[in-house]
């Protein structure tokens, strides 16, 4: 037994060294080349959350701004509904206006037409009047002639 002790025990020492060197190549590395290569990555990490948190401010604006325009445009359409109304009223009542002086241009037409045929009809009425007597005074004169006559 002890001649394997003291074999594990010479496996050991001779081991020393190569630990030692594990050992220097660990801290070597962690120095020199996991330092380093932790600090970059850190650094794109806080670059690539940066830029995002940038790009997410940009998006969030850009949706501000085209809420903002949507909200214009709806009042600006609104505002346009409002003035094709009035203007749509303004005719209507332009036309009113336009059909009730229409109706009074007419309405005076028809009375003046009507007084005038009126007098036509009273002068005709004279006339005939003065032709049915004139034209009586023919009949009697010619059945009273002929009752002579005969």
């Amino acid at each position: 037994m002890e001649q394997t002790l003291n074999a594990l025990g010479g496996i050991l020492l001779k081991a020393i060294p190569t630990i030692i060197v594990v050992f220097l190549l660990h801290w070597y590395l962690k120095g020199m080349l996991f330092g380093p290569l932790s600090k970059v990555l850190k650094q794109r990490e806080e670059a690539t959350a940066g830029a995002r948190h940038l790009a997410q401010e940009a998006s969030a604006s850009a949706e501000e701004k085209a809420a903002k325009f949507e909200q214009a445009l709806t009042e600006a359409r609104a505002e346009i509904y409002r003035e094709h109304e009035i203007q749509r009223r303004q005719w209507l009542e332009d036309q009113g206006v336009q059909v009730q002086g229409a109706k009074e241009r007419a309405g005076e037409t028809v009375r003046s037409a009507k007084s005038n045929i009126d007098q036509e009809s009273a002068a005709a009425r004279g006339n005939l009047a003065a032709a049915s007597a004139g034209l009586a005074e023919e009949i009697v004169s010619a059945v009273i002639g002929r009752g002579t006559h005969a």
